[in-house]
This record gives structure tokens, C-alpha cells and sequence, in this order.
């Protein structure tokens, strides 16, 4: 199945993030690392970035360049053996093709309870997750001023773990993924990221009434904070 298997907090400030994670999530560490200089020399601001499995990187890196996606520098590998390349997907938003280490990272980042894909071309991306991954989708759902989502799932039959969104004609939104993080009680958890110099953008409420918030944490990194029903 692939999926993510990984998420990694590219930053400015290090400890300053991870203070403020282990304040609003109540986990010891994210695995944070710095954010390439390179990187921020072309504008590159804080992110987490998603590590998708795709088995092996070289032949899924070429399917995606081969439907319009841009690589963002070459393949590479860790001491620990996970291979990765980031790339660009054809709708413009930035994730890590990558095969896991032989051995569980223990800088895997925080647990992710839902993902958003926020693209341009809700049925380009679809097509281009469902073919080369194997990603299903189910029907669209409407989710008032938010407009209209797709579920998806990794694979035919398992569970829908986040949804596609159309940002098309919502210019302020550039397309990218967003990860969001479990919490109890989502109200004290957003005062936790005020209180910690983070930007809140209100609260939503789901269709099935779960939960969410989408967020900025103080470096800049947007995250989002999900509370089950």
C-alpha cells in the first residue's frame, strides 16, 4: 500500500519548534530539522513535508515527471537507508517520493490523523494519485463556505484517511498538503497554539461533526489540529 509513511518539520528554529509542539501536541519530540539555507535562498518557507511510499524511488519518480510533476533536486539517502526524492506534483504541492529505512525512524514526526490535498486540478491529482498509487476516492462532500472535498483512501476498501479540495477559484491558497494532528479536546488545544505564538484560522466543524482547525505554528509551518466526535 502506498502510503505516507513519514512526516518531517523543515525549519528556522528548531528548538523554538519543538517547545511549541510539545506544548500543544503533549509529545516529547517531532524530529524537527533545519530547513536547508538553499532552501530559504529560493523562498522556501517552514513545512512539514509528507514521505509517501512508493517502494522504489527512481521508476515512481519518473511516472510522476512523465505526468507533469518537477523534481526538486535528486534522489538521496539517510545512514539509516531511507531513500528519498521531493518533488512537486503536476498541481503545484510539494511532497517526499521516498522508500523506508529497513528500521522504523524514530524521527517519524507526529502521528497524522487526516490529510487535506489542497490542488487546482481536483481531478488531475485524482488521476494521478489513483493511477500510480493505487489511491481510491469516494463521493464528494460538501462542507458549507469550504466548498466541495473528495475522500480518499490508500487503497480500494480501506479506510478514508483525508480528503482532496479544490482551490481553484481560492487565490490565497497556494496548493500543498496538509497534515492534521489528533487531539481530545480541540478548544484547549487551539489556545495552546495562541498562547505559543501561533496563528489559529478557526474552527470547523465536519459533516460527520468532527473537528478541525487549520494552523501556523510561530516559524510559519502550517499544520492543522483534528478532534473525533
Amino acid at each position: 500500500m502506498k502510503r505516507f509513511f513519514q512526516i518531517t518539520l523543515r525549519t528556522t528554529d528548531v528548538d523554538a519548534a519543538e517547545d511549541f509542539y510539545a506544548a500543544v501536541l503533549g509529545v516529547a519530540s517531532v524530529g524537527a530539522v533545519p530547513l536547508p539555507e538553499r532552501a530559504v535562498a529560493r523562498g522556501a518557507v517552514p513545512h512539514w513535508m509528507g514521505f509517501l511510499d512508493v517502494g522504489e524511488v527512481e521508476p515512481a519518480l519518473a511516472e510522476v515527471h512523465a505526468r507533469g510533476g518537477t523534481a526538486l533536486g535528486p534522489r538521496w539517502t539517510r545512514p539509516g537507508g531511507l531513500e528519498a526524492a521531493f518533488v512537486r506534483d503536476p498541481g503545484g504541492a510539494i511532497l517526499a517520493l521516498a522508500k523506508p529505512a529497513p528500521a522504523p525512524d524514530p524521527a517519524a514526526g507526529p502521528e497524522v490523523a487526516f490529510y487535506t490535498l489542497d490542488t487546482q486540478d481536483v481531478e488531475g491529482a485524482k488521476a494521478m494519485y489513483g493511477a500510480l498509487f493505487g489511491w481510491s476516492f469516494g463521493a464528494p462532500i460538501e462542507v458549507g463556505e469550504q466548498g466541495t472535498f473528495h475522500p480518499f483512501a490508500f487503497a480500494p476498501g480501506a479506510p478514508e484517511v483525508g480528503v482532496f479540495g479544490d482551490v481553484a477559484r481560492r487565490p490565497g491558497i497556494h496548493p500543498h498538503w496538509t497534515y492534521f494532528f489528533a487531539v481530545d479536546a480541540l478548544d484547549d488545544a487551539v489556545a495552546r497554539v495562541e498562547s505559543g505564538g501561533g496563528v489559529s484560522l478557526g474552527v470547523i466543524v465536519l459533516p460527520n461533526g468532527d473537528r478541525i482547525c487549520v494552523c501556523d505554528d510561530p516559524q510559519g509551518a502550517a499544520f492543522a489540529l483534528y478532534e473525533t466526535r
